[in-house]
């Protein structure tokens, strides 16, 4: 008797010490696993992303055309563009594209959201959000050559304009000096509005219909819902929307290039221009990389307390 509860007891403990173990191996199994899936990823943004950056911050120290040896110039590529008033002009006007870029976008796309999140009617709900986001569809090569076609001299919105009898207004609005910033920031609201409606209205999705019912009980217009319950309880979503249309404005390239080149003069240049013609039409790769460089920090500075003010908790 007293040797089977003996066993019984040993079988007991080591059972016990066992569970542990084969939890652990278990455990490791499954972050090798994990693993295995994830190195790929990260090879190829090793490749494709860190070893470029790396690469440009090593060639902004340096004078190189892209062909013969490098010559060590240090801070002197920095130098030059801080100190060249067209480089940086390039800064401003990508800071200006931001209006265009992101605070429209996201603006609108609360607006119009929440009017979607409070009177979709199903079906009629679904088409609105996809003809929004169909520009996120085309692709911004081709957006800019039609917009390029719309916004010419003898466009559809000059047409528009004399048949509706302004038209002392026409002009051609991606040759104006004046004007043409503002139209390629046209193009962009166009663009990202489509984005940032379907991105908020996702997130409004996610909130308690009650909160909306019993603010209404009470008597609260919808402009008092927006204000005190939509916005605060999608500021996520907000910071996701301000990120990528805030990095879309500073490294703008392809509508830019498409509809202006940078033109007229430098009134659309951009940094995004301005590096692929340093790089590849001046054979100038030491100044380019340091735009470049420039350019990656401007938009850290910009993004990082974007993304800790949507993380904070009201």
């Amino acid at each position: 008797m007293v040797t089977m509860m003996i066993t019984s007891d040993n079988r007991t403990a080591a059972s016990t010490i066992s569970q542990p173990i084969s939890t652990k191996k278990g455990i490791r199994r499954d972050t090798i696993i994990g693993w295995l899936f994830v190195v790929p990823a990260l090879v190829m943004y090793a490749i494709f992303v860190l070893l470029p950056l790396l690469m440009s911050i090593q060639y902004s120290f340096f004078r190189w055309n892209g062909i013969t040896a490098m010559t060590w110039v240090g801070l002197k590529n920095y130098i030059t563009v801080l100190e060249d008033p067209d480089l940086l002009g390039t800064i401003s006007n990508a800071f200006r594209l931001i209006i265009f870029f992101s605070i429209i976008p996201v603006s609108l796309g609360l607006v119009v959201a929440s009017i979607i999140h409070r009177v979709e009617t199903g079906r009629l709900g679904a088409i609105a959000r996809t003809v929004l986001f169909l520009p996120q569809v085309i692709p911004l090569v081709a957006a800019g050559i039609i917009w390029g076609w719309l916004l010419s001299l003898s466009g559809l919105i000059n047409q528009m304009l004399t048949t509706i009898g302004l038209g002392s207004f026409t002009r051609a609005w991606l040759g104006d000096f004046d004007w043409a910033l503002p139209a390629v920031g046209f193009i962009g609201v166009w663009v990202l509005l489509g984005f940032c409606t379907v991105l908020l209205w996702t997130g409004m999705t996610k909130l308690d219909s009650a909160l909306f019912e019993s603010a209404r009980i009470d008597g609260a217009s919808w402009f008092t819902e927006f204000t005190r319950i939509t916005i605060p309880l999608v500021r996520n979503e907000i910071g996701v929307c301000l990120t990528v249309t805030v990095i879309a404005a500073l490294a703008a390239f392809d509508i830019v290039y498409v509809s202006t080149a940078g033109g007229p003069g430098n009134s659309t240049a951009v940094p995004g221009i301005q590096i692929y013609i340093l790089a590849f039409t001046e054979q100038r790769i030491g100044p380019a990389s340091a735009l470049a460089v420039i350019l990656m920090l401007l938009v850290l500075v910009v993004i990082l307390p974007i993304q800790r003010l949507s993380r904070e908790t009201t």
